[in-house]
């Protein structure tokens, strides 16, 4: 099978307010799914029913190996405005493993589609910032092959969301979207990771609607980070 994957680096916990598995729960479908590394993503405080702010403050009280896998623990940043803001400070920010941004109905409406580039093109400015999660959904109409360039130009990885591609997605139009933007990652030389976004621990490491999309598009094995963690260590602060 092409684009073999040793890790899923968007998942939710019981945290979120709106996912239904301990931490233990996922970090031991992930080590059942033979994963070296999971990546837990909290939704950020601005998200209706998730976690507060000392959530994040706290991390550092959380081993980082469970089951045999690393854990990297971080959030799920929303983006608030097209300045690129998240709801996170600095503060918290500084003791997070990773961090991915994305546009969610309730912590931004969407723009117009220079509005909604401009802020994940300003949101990749923030050095905490190390993925930008499902850039797909089409209720946000973004300048595709601008994301690309902007990706490049600041070191960030794209997201090849599982769930946006599903049939029970609320995202709009995702699979025309992420072709258009797979197409000028191939262009630009842009890396992108498929992530399962599970809020369930069944859905951990769970990578077929994703995988089929690359494999429709001959997408190069070398742009795709989950292919090992050295492929990932130049993105991660926490693995260097």
């Amino acid at each position: 099978m092409r684009y073999e994957t040793v890790m899923d680096l968007h998942t939710h916990t019981i945290a979120s307010g709106h996912a239904y598995n301990t931490l233990r729960e996922m970090a031991k479908a992930a080590a059942d799914r033979g994963l070296e590394i999971l990546g837990i993503t909290e939704h950020a405080p601005m998200m209706p029913g998730t976690c507060y702010n000392y959530y994040f403050h706290n991390l550092k009280t959380v081993p980082r190996e469970l089951y045999g896998i690393r854990l990297l623990l971080g959030a799920e940043l929303n983006i608030l405005n097209p300045q690129g803001e998240v709801d996170l400070k600095e503060e918290e920010l500084r003791g997070i493993d990773i961090g991915i941004a994305s546009l969610h109905l309730p912590c931004m409406k969407p723009g117009s589609r220079e509005e909604n580039t401009s802020a994940y093109l300003n949101v990749m400015k923030n050095p905490y910032v190390n993925i930008i999660g499902h850039p797909d959904d089409g209720r946000y109409e973004v300048d595709y092959e601008a994301l690309v360039q902007g990706a490049k130009e600041y070191g960030k990885i794209l997201e090849v969301n599982n769930h946006s591609l599903v049939p029970t997605s609320f995202r709009q139009n995702a699979r025309e979207n992420d072709v258009k933007m797979l197409k000028f990652c191939m262009k630009y030389q842009v890396p992108v990771v498929m992530d399962s976004d599970a809020h369930f621990d069944t859905h951990t490491a769970e990578f077929d609607a994703a995988r089929g999309l690359l494999e429709e598009l001959d997408f190069p094995e070398e742009l795709v980070v989950n292919r090992s963690v050295n492929a990932l260590r130049g993105y991660i602060n926490a693995l260097k």
